[in-house]
Formats: C-alpha cells, structure tokens, sequence
C-alpha cells in the first residue's frame, strides 16, 4: 500500500470515527435535543445570560418550515462542494496539461537531434 493511501484510509477512519464516536459514547443524552446545532446552543445560552436581549438585526428569509431550511442549508453545501471540486480539478488539469507539453517538448527536442542521412534527409 502506497504512502497516500495509508494517509487517504487513516483520514477516512478518523472522518468515521469523528461521526459514530459521540453516537457511542452516548454524548448528548441529557438534552432534550441532542445534536440540535450551534445556533441553538447559542440563542440558549445568550438568554439563560441576558433575558432581555435584543437582537441587532432580523433575517431576510426565514424559511417556512425545519425542512425547507434543512434543504437549503443541503444545497448550500452541495454548490459548495461543487465549487472547491471544479476549482480542484481545473488545477490539476492544468497540470497535466503543463506535464504533457514538457514532455512534448522533450520529445520534439530529442527529434531535432536524430542523425540525419549522408543527402542531409532524414532515413
């Protein structure tokens, strides 16, 4: 097994590991929403510390249901994904095609130098 792949496979494990650990260790049991979210956690918390908050400004959508914010969180990351992939593979695109044209060149440099017939022709 190549350098990379053990690095890719403990990468993946420790990925695994990260989601099913908290699960298994039973982490959040005591709340009445286990894994409800930062923004939960933190609207909690700033009105346990300061009941009468005020928040600074509103959102400009808010959606109708759990479920269509769910959804729209989902394509927000999915556009994401697909931005860092395009980005990615463009980049390694051009690399390849920069190592194809060096050793095009390396090739056309090694033509220039084949010996040549006693009429000055190639044979």
């Amino acid at each position: 097994m190549s350098r990379n792949a053990r690095i890719n496979t403990l990468l993946l494990l420790l990925v695994a590991a990260l989601a099913v650990i908290p699960l298994a260790l039973g982490l959040g049991d005591h709340k009445e929403e286990p894994f409800a979210g930062a923004d939960g956690e933190a609207e909690t918390a700033i009105t346990e510390i300061a009941p009468d908050y005020e928040p600074w400004f509103t959102p400009l959508y808010e959606p109708p249901s759990g479920e269509i914010e769910s959804a729209l969180f989902a394509l927000q990351a999915a556009l994401g994904a697909g931005v860092l992939a395009y980005y990615f593979g463009l980049r390694r695109g051009r690399r390849q095609g920069e190592a194809r044209a060096r050793e095009g060149a390396g090739a056309q440099d090694a033509d220039a130098g084949v010996p040549t017939g006693a009429d000055g022709g190639r044979d």
